[in-house]
């Protein structure tokens, strides 16, 4: 195989570096799934390296089975002889065969939020802490840091003895560990945190996972935290071919863990490694790659390197500053609709935003547009009610020591085994320290219950034990069958007032075909291997390119992918950048570099749009225009003078509330002359005192534009407020200084 052919002079340098540390900067995309897969392919096709020493670790389920696959069109079969996972599937891999030597059985459950949230609710109500002084988001988000920084729960309490808030937090911390192992089950950071345990407890097994993986390579390095980066240090040690790479100017995940000082500092790390640039943009026309370097550029915290590339420039980047949040909805909806009439489809369109609560008012407007859309982020698949509890039962006749799964199924169906029951069966269990199902198995014993309950209680006990029967001898879909069967769920569901029956029976219906598709697909068909694909798979792994529907999703979960038309919607101070990131340099950095990776989603079109008011909760805010934009040079874009207004006036919004302001003191780095060239232009005669309005926009000959937010008239004294678009708010008496129409 002749890699020539192939790559160019970078991306050759890359992959045909084998030996000793390497750090490849790939820019976004500059073809980094494409250089490490005819890497492994030289490996393995021109090295003669045995497939099973290569360990090749990315973030998503999705990349992973993308690189699997080129690799396979390259060398073939051998391809299956290797391991290609997330970190967490690789972990689970390893834990599945060690993890009894941390005292944990082998069928261990993995707990997603819901079951996480839960346990720690009971650890709250165990240790005497209310919800008022402290939430169960403040301590599963604490905890999670703990373990990203392999922080043990003893060592947390006594490192904040002397801190009464947090020492409350570490006791929680102790008991939720605790609670865990006796449920037999893992939260999603023990499945990193527990092998980098298990590799430290027991060097004998570290020495034969290190011999296993003479060759490490791992994509998106920069997005990687303390505990991801000690366990590819641990399987690196011995024979130091590890291959890094990454982009640490998409590093945009340091609020939930990554540490971009792990890709900054990975020469540090090996002083004997190579690092290797590309710098070559594929995906981008040339206005858009220039754009992002414009923004990157400001960044203190990077590596020196510029993205190129050989395609023609395209079109200028678009900027619309719409009235309100609902003409910014209209605007993109109308553009969308206009293109989508034209040469485009819809599934070549994706509307990206800081946070998902901005996804309302698009969809709204989508609905009566007859846009069709996707929303990537909203309620998944696993997380619905009625999945939610079958998956529970699949969990606990896997794993009869996970309670938590236990109290989700012990009354659903209803089964005449109430609160106070399961209260009271919960906390024998606790001071015997034992599971509930053993409490329940001799509930006669054990218990002081009405013949009623326990008489419930035992049916209960046979249907599980039947299941668990089952459960070795069925396919995965027929046990869920019988589950729905035996247990009447659906029955149950047609007998209930629910809108949404039929959505839910054929979400049931989707169950059954994924667990039929997993024993098509799966070497391994067992329920713990069904279980643990569920637990692994993340929202993005399912988004289907083919869908022709318009894609919504934040800016975070668009990263990895790509579309001819990009609009990023809510580019004001305040929303993006946020109030945080604009009094914190560090802040800014990250939201400057999640700005980047947006921009470098767009293959054709850009566009930014942003609103002069929005609405807030109860309030209308008045944001200024993101920074970000006044960071692109002014030959780059240009203003989208769409002249649609909508049907609706400032006083027609739903509420009154008293405006509030966001960063209306922050002055942009540049001005944008276009923009106030065409206001000028638009400007009538000074304005008479019957004409002003609020929400008008003004000219003021020193401050410039604004926006009347206040009007206030005391003995024919009218005194104005207006937020000046560079100036922030002036209060202003009129009839001093002449004002214009805009």
């Amino acid at each position: 195989m002749n890699l020539k052919e192939f790559l160019n002079k970078e991306q050759y340098e890359a992959a045909m570096t084998i030996d000793g540390p390497l750090l490849i900067l790939a820019g976004a995309g500059s073809g980094k799934t494409r250089v490490l897969t005819y890497r492994i392919a030289h490996m393995i096709e021109n090295l003669n390296i045995y497939p099973s020493k290569i360990l090749a670790i990315t973030f998503t389920n999705k990349a992973a089975n993308e690189m699997k696959e080129r690799v396979r069109g390259l060398v073939g079969n051998k391809v299956d002889n290797m391991w290609i996972s997330t970190f967490h599937s690789c972990c689970v891999r390893i834990l599945r065969r060690e993890i009894d030597k941390l005292g944990y059985n082998k069928n261990f459950a993995i707990y997603d939020s819901y079951d996480q949230k839960v346990l720690i609710k009971q650890c709250m109500q165990e240790v005497g802490i209310s919800e008022k002084n402290i939430t169960d988001k403040e301590i599963i988000s604490k905890i999670s840091e703990q373990k990203d920084n392999l922080v043990q729960p003893e060592q947390y309490k006594k490192e904040n003895e002397n801190n009464f808030r947090v020492n409350k937090i570490a006791d929680v911390y102790l008991l939720y560990q605790k609670k865990l192992k006796n449920n037999n089950a893992l939260d999603f950071d023990d499945l990193i945190y527990k092998t980098v345990e298990l590799f430290k407890k027991n060097p004998d097994v570290l020495k034969f996972y290190q011999r296993k993986f003479q060759y490490i390579m791992v994509d998106e390095y920069q997005d990687t935290n303390r505990c991801q980066y000690e366990l590819l240090k641990l399987l690196a040690f011995e024979h130091k071919n590890i291959c890094a790479v990454g982009d640490d100017d998409q590093c945009i995940y340091q609020w939930r863990g990554a540490d971009i000082k792990n890709i900054l500092d990975f020469e540090k790390d090996y002083p004997s490694s190579k690092v290797v640039k590309l710098e070559e943009n594929y995906r981008s026309k040339a206005n858009i790659l220039n754009a992002a370097n414009d923004v990157i550029k400001n960044n203190c915290q990077r590596k020196n390197k510029v993205l190129r590339t050989k395609n023609e420039s395209g079109e200028k980047i678009k900027i619309y500053r719409a009235q309100s949040d609902i003409d910014e909805a209209v605007y993109v909806g109308s553009k969308i609709k206009k293109m989508a009439e034209g040469s485009r489809s819809y599934n070549d369109f994706a509307i990206l935003y800081r946070t998902n609560a901005q996804s309302r008012i698009f969809e709204e407007v989508f609905i009566k547009s007859g846009i069709p859309y996707r929303i990537i982020g909203g309620l998944k698949f696993y997380d619905r009610k009625e999945i939610k509890d079958i998956m529970a039962y699949l969990k606990f006749i896997n794993n009869p020591l996970d309670d938590i799964s236990l109290r989700r199924i012990i009354n659903v169906p209803k089964r005449n085994i109430g609160d106070t029951t399961v209260k009271k069966v919960q906390d024998f269990a606790n001071s015997m320290d034992e599971c509930m199902y053993s409490v329940l198995l001799d509930v006669d014993e054990v218990l002081n219950l009405s013949s009623r309950s326990i008489s419930s209680i035992k049916k209960f006990v046979s249907l599980i034990n039947s299941f668990i029967k089952s459960k070795d001898k069925l396919p995965i879909s027929n046990i869920i069958e019988e589950i729905l069967e035996t247990t009447k769920y659906i029955d149950k569901i047609k007998d209930s007032k629910d809108p949404e029956v039929l959505s839910r029976i054929e979400n049931l219906n989707q169950l059954i075909l994924a667990a039929k598709e997993f024993e098509s697909n799966s070497e391994d068909k067992s329920l713990s291997a069904f279980l643990e694909n569920v637990a692994l798979v993340s929202d993005i792994d399912n988004f289907d390119e083919n869908s022709d529907s318009v894609v919504m999703m934040t800016v975070h979960s668009a990263k990895g992918l790509e579309f001819p038309v990009v609009f990023m919607v809510g580019m004001e101070n305040g929303i993006f950048p946020s109030s945080m990131s604009l009094n914190d340099e560090n802040e800014m950095e990250e939201s400057r570099r999640l700005c980047y990776v947006g921009i470098t989603r767009a293959k054709e079109l850009l566009y930014m749009t942003s609103a002069e008011r929005r609405r807030s909760f109860k309030n209308t805010v008045y944001n200024p225009e993101s920074d970000f934009i006044y960071e692109i040079s002014d030959s780059l874009k240009e203003c989208d003078e769409q002249a649609k207004k909508p049907s609706w006036t400032f006083n027609s919004f739903k509420n009154n509330a008293k405006p509030t302001y966001k960063g209306l003191d922050k002055k942009p780095y540049f001005t944008q002359n276009k923009y106030e060239e065409n206001a000028a232009a638009k400007s009538a005669a000074g304005l008479k005192a019957d004409e002003i309005k609020m929400g008008m926009k003004v000219r003021h000959a020193k401050f410039g534009i604004g926006t009347i937010v206040s009007i206030s008239n005391s003995n024919g004294n009218i005194k104005l407020t207006i937020a000046f678009d560079k100036m922030g708010i002036k209060n202003l008496m009129y009839g001093i200084v002449p004002l214009e129409a805009v």
